[in-house]
């Protein structure tokens, strides 16, 4: 390789070397291809052979130095790496490092609406550096309360500030570890706890979080108090780590034993919806004096903050819609007062953000939808009105923006309907489960109308002896819900004692928290629930139904449970938990059938499996079921002897068949039927 090519690579390979490096590092560059370039040019000057072709790889040198000289330095110089206005500006300006230096200002722009929150919480995360705590120390660096109602941003702004941290160094990196201190409800779960603390303090994320300590038994809030205010937690046993597991060995010796616990160095954050008051009742004064006043309340959006949330979403709409699609969004101030009305209590501004990414999702389709792009910088208006999104792109017609998306399935309202007047009898359930469905689509229109809407609570008891349709209404309810929209599952979870309730210490709120997990968005129907209360010594049933309330609070807007059982048993079942009675108030008592609902019932039965009623089988029927659920309804089982009639005719039937090879296969005579007994 000639030594014109040897620079030619060695320029090239510069290039890339020094637009990532400082501004210093630049200069040096440049200097380095100008002494090159003048040694190429005195190499050229030495030149003994004066032919022609040496003088034209000569001149063809310098002209390549020239070149690559001059590549250098425009790259330079649009990085911003030598003097003089780059023309080409870096995206962002880098934040920086290890300095809090306008960290609250920045944190700030994305969370708005509680300016003084974001400022205690950037002062609780610096109060450590400022106070010199040692990076490497077993205490923990810091203890903070985030207080607040749902919905107002406590978890988002803690993600943004240890976001910007991390970008800063100031934070190896943004990762938060967080314990559900709900799922350690009773001393049975210490061995989950401890193994649950010990993970997370062992793993790379600085900030531990802890929600929802308010269930959590108040021997594990012990020991989280003391880990936070010593720095150590002594174990009451020994433990090895096998497999990344704490496995318990009590009091033998045995190599790398783990017999305590270390804060190493980590904040400690804890969420909660009361103040410090109610910290100290379950942590004890010390807890409460060792957060140093690092106590960060959040407030309540006002309509102006939730205007200006809007307002942000609204813009970085508008820029993605330019940036992606090549088009022009404008809108009205209706439009923003709509998208400030999606905001939740429960779901907070959450809702607002997902509003915005469907009209964005919305306008994507309407792109995808013409198969000649669309002018460049074509005008998209938007506009609310009634509480939907309209739109009208260029001169056109205004249309309802969001009907571009594709629809979730919900199922068929007349279909679902027609099933529920199939129902024999149960007019006033049925009546119940209707006023429901409209109370549900009530608030929905008062939501897209921008209004309050009243929050449905809508777990219920199913009352009532066996076989009165309390499962098949369950069914149908569930699709109810699925279709108006009131649920984004609508499947229903049927499941009883032994699918809630463990083997083993430790295993039922893990086991009834499984199956609340797999029914959200859709209904949890427990039968028989009055099994899972068998007296104040059923610690395992007390268990499942402490879980299972905790559960129905923390996922209300999200599930609907329902309770099904013998009245009176149910209502013993209703005193073994203090809040369980209030958290269902929508009672239902499904009664028993006559003997005209009955036959309805058997005619409905046999149609099913292909067969027919005789009209002479009608009063023998209608008597039978009479006398029988006078007897006793309960033991009879209303439905389902309706159906162990038509099954046994069935059975009969087909030895009549035998005899008869010429009667009809499908009609079934009274003869067929045993109404002795």
């Amino acid at each position: 390789m000639s030594i014109e090519e040897q620079y030619d690579a060695w320029v090239r390979g510069l290039i890339g070397s020094t637009r990532a490096g400082s501004k210093r590092e630049a200069e040096e560059a440049a200097r380095s291809v100008e002494e090159m370039q003048r040694e190429l040019e005195r190499l050229n000057a030495r030149r003994k052979d004066p032919a022609a072709a040496v003088e034209r790889a000569a001149g063809q040198t310098a002209e390549n130095v020239r070149r690559m000289s001059n590549e250098l330095t425009r790259s330079l110089q649009q990085d911003g790496l030598l003097d003089g206005e780059p023309t080409r500006r870096p995206a962002a300006v880098p934040a920086p490092k290890g300095s809090f230096a306008g960290l609250a200002d920045k944190v700030r722009t994305r969370v708005l609406g509680q300016d003084a929150f974001v400022g205690a919480l950037v002062k609780a995360f610096r109060r450590p550096f400022v106070m010199g705590v040692p990076e490497d120390t077993a205490h923990a660096r810091s203890l903070m309360l985030l207080c607040g109602a749902e919905g107002t941003g406590r978890h988002y702004t803690l993600r943004c500030v240890a976001e910007e941290m991390a970008a800063r160094g100031l934070l190896h990196s943004a990762r938060i570890e967080t314990m559900d201190l709900s799922l350690y409800p009773g001393p049975a779960q210490e061995k989950l706890f401890l193994q649950d603390l010990y993970a997370a303090l062992q793993s790379k994320a600085e900030i531990l979080a802890f929600d929802h300590y308010e269930s959590c038994a108040s021997a594990y809030l012990n020991m989280l108090a003391t880990l936070a205010i010593d720095g150590t937690l002594a174990l009451s046993s020994r433990y090895v780590l096998q497999r990344g597991i704490l496995v318990d060995v009590g009091t033998a010796l045995a190599p790398g034993a783990v017999g305590e616990l270390e804060a190493a160095g980590k904040y400690f954050v804890f969420f909660s919806h009361k103040g410090p008051e109610a910290l100290a009742e379950r942590f004890g004064a010390r807890f409460v004096d060792a957060l140093s006043g690092d106590i960060c309340r959040t407030e309540p959006f006002t309509p102006e903050s939730l205007n200006a949330i809007a307002a942000r979403e609204l813009n970085a709409l508008a820029q993605k819609v330019r940036s992606q699609c090549g088009l022009t969004l404008a809108m009205d101030g209706g439009v923003r007062d709509l998208l400030a009305a999606q905001y939740g209590k429960v779901r907070g501004v959450e809702a607002i953000q997902e509003y915005a990414d469907n009209t964005y999702r919305a306008i994507v389709e309407y792109v995808l939808d013409h198969e000649e792009p669309l002018p460049a910088g074509t005008r998209i208006q938007l506009s609310a009105a009634d509480g939907r999104l309209m739109a009208v792109v260029g001169e056109g017609t205004p249309f309802d923006l969001f009907s571009l998306l594709p629809q979730q399935y919900r199922g068929d309202v007349a279909a679902v309907e027609a099933e529920l007047d199939a129902i024999v009898g149960l007019d006033t359930v049925k009546e119940f489960v209707r006023d429901i469905a409209r109370n549900v689509q009530a608030q929905q229109r008062r939501k897209a109308q921008g209004l309050t809407a009243a929050t449905v609570n809508m777990h219920m008891i199913f009352t009532g002896n066996p076989g009165t349709g309390k499962t098949t209404i369950a069914r149908i309810l569930a699709k109810y819900l699925k279709a108006i929209g009131a649920l984004r599952g609508g499947q229903l979870v049927e499941v009883t004692r032994a699918d809630l309730v463990g083997r083993y210490v430790g295993h039922t709120a893990p086991l009834t928290n499984q199956v609340i997990r797999s029914a959200l968005g859709g209904v949890l129907f427990i039968d028989e629930a009055y099994s899972l209360y068998r007296g104040k010594d059923d610690s395992f049933g007390l268990e499942a139904i402490d879980t299972l309330v905790k559960g129905i609070e923390d996922h209300r807007d999200e599930l609907v449970v329902i309770l099904a059982g013998y009245t009176r048993e149910m209502q013993q079942f209703l005193t073994a938990n203090s809040g369980l009675e209030s958290r269902f108030p929508n009672r239902i008592e499904f009664p028993d059938y006559n003997g005209a609902q009955l036959w309805k019932i058997a005619q409905s039965i046999a149609d099913g499996k292909g067969y027919l009623l005789d009209a002479s089988c009608e009063m023998p029927l209608r008597t039978y079921f009479d006398r029988k659920q006078a007897e006793d309804a309960a033991q009879n089982g209303n439905g389902r002897m309706a159906r162990n009639v038509v099954e046994r005719a069935i059975l009969n039937q087909s030895k009549r068949l035998v005899a008869d090879p010429s009667a009809s296969l499908e009609l079934l005579l009274p003869g067929d039927f045993d109404l002795d007994d």
